[in-house]
């Protein structure tokens, strides 16, 4: 009876913490219309970073990209509607006061994950071939803390 009862503990736990994962269905808290040719000027977002989902419990999240830790919250920080973005590369870095992360989902839903490529504890994602449309972004913290950030967008030409 025991383990019947950690058995169904853990199966509502467990399904309650993927309710709770990152979602690109869920609404950003700032949407935001930008092209290729206006980031080609590097654009700064505030954000605090953080979050209390574990990226690794999320099992429909398989970005590939990095295998480090990272705590996000649900709903994205934010939805960028990219057009123009033919001739371009997408850098997408965080610059914060804290270890952060980044998570983003692409307009051609491929999730995308990075820790500390940016360098000091920051993370830095470059898409080589952005498609136009929805590129939705959170940034979180390694640790689950909270902290300052900045999102910044820019593009390169390839």
């Amino acid at each position: 009876m025991k383990y019947l009862f950690c058995a169904i503990a853990t199966t509502i736990g467990l399904s309650s913490a993927a309710a709770a994962c990152p979602s690109y269905n869920q609404t950003a808290s700032e949407t935001h219309r930008v092209s290729g040719p206006q980031l080609f000027a590097r654009k700064s977002y505030g954000v605090v970073a953080g979050g209390e989902n574990y990226i690794w419990n999320c099992r429909h999240i398989q970005p590939g990209t990095d295998t480090g830790a990272g705590y996000f919250t649900a709903s994205p920080d934010f939805s960028f509607h990219l057009s123009e973005m033919g001739r371009y590369q997408l850098v997408l870095s965080v610059v914060s006061e804290c270890d952060s992360a980044l998570l983003i989902n692409t307009a051609s839903t491929n999730w995308y994950y990075d820790d500390d490529d940016n360098g000091n504890l920051d993370p830095r994602i470059v898409l080589t071939r952005p498609l136009d449309g929805r590129v939705d972004v959170w940034v979180g913290t390694y640790d689950g803390e909270y902290c300052n950030a900045r999102l910044e967008l820019e593009t390169f030409n390839r």
